[in-house]
């Protein structure tokens, strides 16, 4: 596992600055670039026996990302998919365009694939395959025949939960997450959070007025774990949330550090993704290891089978995950 120390060597800050980047500290006067490099270098630095890149180009592969650049620092998880893909596309001898915004492909541009992370709307999608070249969505499914690599989210927050019982908790919440295509046409449903109610439905643990949803942000969790603390009293608040992802989490560890809440004697606390900080906030965060690195490499792999193979047949691909208990969890005391 790489060091603090590690990342501000390769980053060319300090270890301080390191530390309270990766802990999301409103309070640090740090330009955008550096926060993305800081981000960009811990990433890196998970990736393990990357092959030499094919200096035989075959090719340019269009990387989309749904979220715009100064987004991706809200929640590194798409970045990291990204840098997988980048690395992955190298690997096999493709140049490659970085886009944030699909409206940058013009009839000009001469692509071979396009590997397109995160959601989208149908009206995006048909646009997108207006190209004429293979295209591979990553952590979304489309109503067409193009490949696709998605998470197996029914099974990880349902593991959660059964991890959650099995500490002793009876009163467990979950704070989700919504977020819009960004042509504006409607919203993206997050699979985790339905999920989440049916299982604790079956299990005879639901309470309504245990869910709560913002946006998949540090500040909406904070402000989510703040109205559950307002809203319900100590006796009939959850002993243990689920977050839909680790940034959702490390708001809500902000928010009871504030309100002198321990972490995890008195609130347990799981996230969702396992992303570069996870390990390094404090207490270390629970969570569900996602497998953005595979997410991003696979993509690019089912692309480069369509292009090199001409493969017909689409393919979807389910990555598992797997529970990563660290500091933030305990046996419930109640």
């Amino acid at each position: 596992m790489a060091t603090l120390k590690d990342i501000a060597n390769k980053a060319g800050v300090s270890t301080s600055t390191v530390s309270r980047v990766l802990n999301y500290d409103a309070t640090l006067s740090v330009g955008e670039e550096t926060k993305k490099r800081i981000f960009e270098v811990a990433e890196a630095l998970e990736y393990k026996n990357l092959k030499r890149a094919s200096s035989k180009k075959k090719g340019t592969v269009a990387i989309i990302n749904w979220v715009s650049e100064s987004e991706e620092l809200n929640d590194v998880y798409y970045m990291s998919i990204r840098m997988s893909a980048e690395n992955k596309v190298k690997e096999l001898g493709y140049d490659y365009i970085r886009v944030y915004d699909q409206e940058e492909l013009t009839d000009e541009t001469t692509l071979s694939g396009i590997v397109a992370i995160g959601k989208y709307s149908q009206k995006q999608v048909k646009k997108l395959e207006q190209n004429n070249v293979p295209v591979c969505f990553v952590d979304f499914k489309p109503y067409t025949d193009s490949d696709c690599v998605l998470v197996n989210f029914k099974s990880a927050i349902k593991g959660n939960i059964d991890f959650l019982i099995g500490q002793g908790h009876s009163k467990i919440g979950f704070i989700g997450g919504e977020e819009s295509f960004s042509d504006g046409t409607g919203q993206w449903i997050d699979p985790r959070e339905k999920v989440a109610r049916e299982y604790l439905k079956r299990k005879k643990l639901y309470r309504s007025e245990y869910f709560f949803t913002g946006r998949f942000r540090v500040e909406d969790g904070r402000f989510n774990m703040l109205a559950a603390l307002e809203q319900l009293s100590e006796e009939e608040r959850p002993t243990a949330f689920i977050a839909a992802n680790d940034a959702i989490a490390i708001g809500c560890l902000k928010t009871l550090y504030e309100k002198e809440i321990k972490v995890p004697q008195e609130m347990s606390l799981i996230g969702f993704n396992d992303i570069s900080t996870a390990k390094y906030i404090t207490p270390a965060l629970t969570t569900v290891k996602v497998y953005t690195e595979e997410m991003g490499r696979t993509g690019v792999q089912l692309l480069h089978e369509r292009i090199s193979e001409g493969r017909e047949a689409s393919k979807t691909v389910i990555l598992s995950t797997r529970l990563i208990e660290r500091e933030s969890t305990c046996a419930s005391r109640q």
